[in-house]
């Protein structure tokens, strides 16, 4: 058994603003997401600091009696980390650096971490290694502390700079480096995506850890990598999955997530052509996450932006066994009836109004309803098989059919 000790978690402060753009309580869910970040990323966060503001401090992000308070809760409880919930520009982040006197991260930072953490194949680290470049490059000025000793005055003016010039250049050709290598792969991957033949393609996507990769170990009864945590699963895993005794290729891709860094959705674009060239969508989604509905539109955002949006898609509701609606009591005329108190039978009409007939209720972990769920999806890849090969229409027949003969 390992004692507490022996996990020695980094001490962390979290730092969000209140804006006209966001609200207090959608402030309160995206440190609640922080915090998890800050989690998976092996911190422990001690304390959260919100300040109401029209606008971030373009210097320091939050004004100087909020940064005072932060400073003197870091120095009194030995934190070593600050994190701010939004990308600081290069300027706030030296600002804050010399006010704090402890390392500072921004979001961007942290998803970057976990995913340098997280990169198990030499494509995934290069992926990371490249979105890191490219986040570093503009920040590169105030990370040398070896240039603080340069004084000026006559004969020390210029080698500083050119020593930070020499380090841009050298990043600049690293990332050149590895766009080149990302595209090499590109192509090994593309003719491995060839090589597969005209088998129908079904892709899971959805939110960060709501459950793709645990449906797919059920559905394939494979042994992808499943964890309570943010971003368990990087690599694109490609499984060939029978049901019943129809074929096709079943993708687990990295899940998505709220204020993407730009260098991630950039350089794991690639990786995403899984899901562009897929045949049928499988959105995922953690039912049992009070802020769900919101999960669903950033997926549904990414999805446009990789030309993916138009597919067809089932909406795939997991973690059922988990979802508990809160009663609402029948005499209670002044609380207003919000998500939290919709049961499930309440959900699925809500939804099959929606998305039509494309809506699944399940549960992966406890095996719930799963075979609702094969029967969707045999039947959908039935359509598009029989479509593309209509004279072995008969080799598959209709899902309930086969089952009454067994």
């Amino acid at each position: 058994m390992i004692e507490k000790k022996d996990i020695e978690l980094e001490k962390a402060v979290l730092i969000g603003v209140i804006t006209k753009d966001q609200d207090e309580e959608r402030s309160k869910e995206y440190l609640d997401e922080l915090e998890f970040l800050t989690y998976t990323a092996g911190g422990e966060v001690l304390k959260r600091f919100t300040q109401k503001m029209d606008m971030p401090n373009p210097k320091t992000f939050i004004g100087s009696g909020k940064m005072e308070e932060v400073e003197n809760f870091i120095k009194d409880n030995d934190v070593g980390t600050a994190i701010f919930d939004d990308e600081l520009s290069a300027a706030q982040e030296r600002n804050i650096s010399k006010i704090l006197g402890c390392k500072v991260l921004d979001r961007t930072n942290l998803i970057l971490d976990i995913f340098a953490q997280r990169a198990t194949t030499s494509y995934a680290r290069t992926q990371v290694e490249l979105a890191q470049c490219e986040y570093l490059l503009p920040r590169l000025k105030g990370m040398w502390t070896h240039l603080e000793r340069q004084k000026g005055g006559i004969g020390m003016r210029g080698p500083g700079e050119t020593e930070i010039e020499t380090d841009r250049r050298i990043v600049r050709d690293k990332i050149a480096l590895l766009k080149a290598k990302i595209k090499t792969i590109d192509k090994q991957m593309s003719v491995q995506r060839g090589n597969r033949g005209k088998m129908v393609r079904v892709a899971l996507v959805g939110y960060t850890n709501v459950g793709k990769s645990t449906l797919m170990n059920v559905i394939s009864k494979s042994d992808v990598f499943a964890e309570n945590k943010l971003f368990a699963t990087l690599d694109t895993t490609v499984r060939k999955v029978v049901i019943q005794n129809l074929p096709f290729l079943l993708t687990d891709t990295v899940g998505f997530i709220r204020k993407l860094p730009t260098q991630l959705v950039e350089s794991f674009k690639s990786t995403l052509d899984e899901v562009r060239e897929a045949d049928l969508l499988l959105h995922v989604v953690d039912i049992s996450h009070p802020n769900f509905e919101e999960h669903i539109d950033s997926v549904n955002k990414i999805l446009g932006e990789i030309d993916s949006s138009d597919k067809p898609t089932i909406m795939v509701f997991n973690k059922i066994d988990v979802y508990k609606a809160e009663p609402l009591d029948e005499d209670d005329l002044i609380t207003e009836k919000t998500s939290a108190h919709y049961t499930l039978e309440e959900w699925k009409k809500t939804w099959m109004n929606k998305v039509g007939n494309n809506a699944l209720f399940i549960s992966a972990l406890n095996k719930k309803n799963l075979d609702v769920f094969k029967k969707r999806v045999y039947d959908e890849v039935r359509e598009i098989h029989v479509t593309r090969f209509p004279y072995n229409h008969f080799l598959y027949p209709d899902y309930e059919e086969e089952e009454k003969e067994q």
